[in-house]
């Protein structure tokens, strides 16, 4: 994934992909700029998909996508975090509308 923030929260999402999980480059946006903005030059972007594409990370960078992606399969499998969280979630709510 090339990260490429813009404003708010992204910044933070972007450390997440990058630093964090590890799946993804930067093309160098550090600051939320709403004027006088030089923007991001197309050389940054061109290394960022290279970092990505072809370097020698693109394989950490895929493996560690891809258990990212079995895991998150699983969670919303039955029996699952996620599907039993929502499971859990739906039956109280029921049963407090059922009392109502």
């Amino acid at each position: 994934m090339v990260t490429w923030p813009m404003f708010a929260e992204q910044f933070f999402k972007e450390k997440l992909v990058t630093e964090v999980m590890r799946i993804g480059a930067g093309v160098g946006s550090v600051q939320w700029k709403r004027i006088d903005s030089d923007g991001v030059k197309s050389e940054a972007i061109a290394r960022a998909i290279k970092r990505v594409m072809v370097s020698e990370e693109a394989e950490g960078f895929r493996s560690r996508a891809k258990a990212y992606k079995e895991m998150a399969r699983q969670a919303i499998e039955e029996g699952g975090s996620s599907y039993t969280g929502l499971t859990t979630l739906l039956q109280d709510i029921s049963s407090h509308s059922s009392t109502n």
